[in-house]
């Protein structure tokens, strides 16, 4: 998984007329949770623009000015309700040899059988949680939905790894393909139609053969 670098400095004050001087300055106030004791530090509000504004999820190198740098997860964020800024933002400490629970967005790849023949696809569980040491957390969880027919469902037990554990019962449905008004049934694969025409050509001769030796007048 990337790794997004915040340089920090550390907040001494943690009260609210100093939180709202550090917001006043265009910075964000922030805490990072799960060592010995929590961090508390600011960084510039556009520091954070490649963290929150996309899709992809990363850790985090908070480097603060002592030197100090703490690997962590982002844990929650608060918006201001009018202006959407940053208001707040809690992280969570990572180590190396300790499992940690994280969102990772689910990627579908490949083209359904079922949308092919007019069936619409649903999205149900577009991000899931996972558990895993850092190193094993993956970018993207890959829900490949080439074999999907109209009314198929894949459930997160199509997606399970070696590497990580999913947080999710086993009957948690991914996506479907859903019928619609312009929906046909699945064609026939290439063998199956090979099949088919074998099947004609086999009767077709034999309906031939019994014609030509039935007695005339028969």
């Amino acid at each position: 998984m990337k790794s997004i670098t915040i340089n920090g400095s550390q907040r001494e004050s943690v009260g609210k007329v100093a939180t709202k001087a550090i917001r006043n300055a265009g910075m964000v106030p922030c805490v990072v949770y799960g060592g010995d004791k929590p961090v508390h530090f600011s960084a510039p509000e556009l520091a954070f623009k490649d963290l929150i504004y996309t899709p992809d999820v990363h850790t985090v190198v908070i480097a603060l000015e002592d030197g100090t740098e703490v690997n962590a997860i982002l844990q929650d964020i608060q918006f201001h309700p009018v202006t959407d800024r940053i208001l707040h933002m809690d992280f969570y400490q990572i180590f190396d040899d300790k499992e940690v629970m994280m969102e990772i967005p689910v990627r579908v790849i490949g083209n359904s059988r079922g949308v092919k023949n007019g069936g619409t696809l649903r999205i149900v569980s577009r991000k899931l949680r996972v558990k895993a040491v850092p190193k094993d957390l993956p970018d993207f969880i890959e829900a490949d939905i080439t074999e999907m027919k109209i009314g198929a469902k894949m459930y997160v037990t199509a997606v399970k790894s070696d590497k990580f554990s999913i947080l999710h019962a086993d009957n948690t449905v991914i996506c479907q393909v859903r019928t619609s008004r312009t929906a046909v049934e699945d064609e026939e694969t290439d063998e199956e139609a090979v099949e088919g025409e074998e099947g004609e050509e086999g009767e077709t001769a034999d309906a031939a053969t019994d014609a030509a030796e039935a007695p005339a007048g028969e």
